[in-house]
């Protein structure tokens, strides 16, 4: 392209990821490469709304560009992003709601959501039927990475490592409390792990060491998610890679947290100013860095992953024994976050990854 290429760039989202979002939108458009690319920043509301934001960038970390927006549109109330996703071959003048020079369509959408409504296969659907380019993982790599129990059965179906599970149901969790607790303290010894199925960043994860811990810990997890993963505690290291690419994807070198909190919570990841360490690279022996590397594209693969992931492994101290944990199709990418971290130690720094994930959201748009 001669002109610019113009980059919607989505943030917020109805998941309890929202301000993490915030977060990783704001770093993401100051790093965007402002010769190449005009940036219109499209907010979300908890409550679902969808707003074109034209104030600061500053303004968007802090939850202000809400009220900004609403500022803006106070005479036009029935403006909105929806003005400027092409729909078929029509597309829509948006000269009065956007930065003067920007032409009549976004050419390529950067969704900076996590969680649920982001990170699972519904905006991707509907940039889908908007026949929209987007940066990031497809409809079905994105649901099957979101639901970590169904991420786990393709990761038995390929031959990787998995920590032992129990699946519990929400709607069944209270007249069959009981049982439940029986199944699982046969299966598992305390501590164990109780995370919801479908959520990101930690949030919803505790750590059981008796039967009340675990009762509450299931009915903390019920109130994100209706089903609840319950896992085999293991003495381990926390080690992750970064996949990019789409059918010929690479993996960065491997890292290792060091959390703040007993394990890497959402509290540790987001907002504890550095006191979690991240070490790059992991120190561990070559050969098991290179085999959570291959670990790493053979996920990435088997769920039909593109654009990027950051998969996340367990290191089990004694063994030596590597697991795969889980898939994350938009990593945080904030100042802190391990994803752009790891890209920037193999050799591609920030602002370059970004170039890289929007010159593969037009490749695979291309390719389709």
């Amino acid at each position: 392209m001669t002109r610019k290429i113009n980059i919607g760039v989505v943030f917020g989202g109805k998941s309890a990821e929202h301000e993490i979002s915030l977060m990783s939108a704001t770093s993401i458009i100051k790093a965007i490469d402002e010769k190449k690319y005009n940036v219109v920043p499209i907010g979300i509301t908890k409550e679902g709304s969808w707003m074109i934001y034209n104030g600061p960038i500053e303004k968007i970390e802090s939850g202000e560009w809400e009220h900004i927006s609403n500022k803006l549109l106070k005479d036009r109330p029935k403006e909105n992003a929806f003005s400027i996703i092409p729909v078929g071959k029509k597309e829509y003048d948006i000269s009065d709601v956007i930065p003067p020079g920007l032409e009549n369509k976004i050419d390529v959408v950067f969704p900076v959501l996590h969680g649920p409504y982001g990170e699972d296969g519904t905006i991707q659907g509907l940039l889908e039927m908007a026949d929209i380019p987007y940066v990031g993982a497809g409809v079905l790599a994105s649901a099957l990475c979101m639901d970590k129990i169904y991420a786990k059965k393709i990761f038995e179906l390929v031959g990787l490592n998995v920590v032992e599970y129990f699946v519990v149901l929400r709607n069944r969790l209270k007249a069959y409390i009981h049982e439940y607790i029986s199944i699982i303290e046969k299966k598992f010894e305390y501590p164990v792990f109780i995370k919801p199925s479908n959520l990101g960043s930690s949030l919803g994860i505790t750590k059981a060491c008796s039967r009340d811990e675990l009762i509450k810990g299931l009915n903390g997890a019920a109130k994100y998610d209706r089903k609840i993963l319950v896992e085999r505690s293991i003495s381990c290291r926390e080690i992750e890679c970064g996949v990019l690419g789409n059918d010929e994807p690479l993996a960065s070198v491997v890292g290792e947290i060091i959390p703040s909190h007993e394990f890497y919570n959402y509290e540790a990841k987001y907002f504890d100013e550095g006191k979690s360490k991240l070490i790059i690279p992991a120190d561990i022996p070559k050969n098991k860095s290179d085999e959570i590397r291959q670990m790493a594209v053979t996920a990435y693969r088997a769920l039909d992953c593109s654009g990027l992931s950051r998969i996340d492994f367990f290191l089990e101290r004694g063994t030596n024994r590597v697991y795969i944990n889980e898939v994350n199709t938009m990593p945080g990418f904030t100042k802190y976050s391990m994803y752009p971290l790891l890209w920037q130690k193999t050799g591609l720094p920030y602002d370059k990854l970004i170039n890289k994930l929007i010159e593969l959201a037009l490749e695979r748009y291309d390719d389709k």
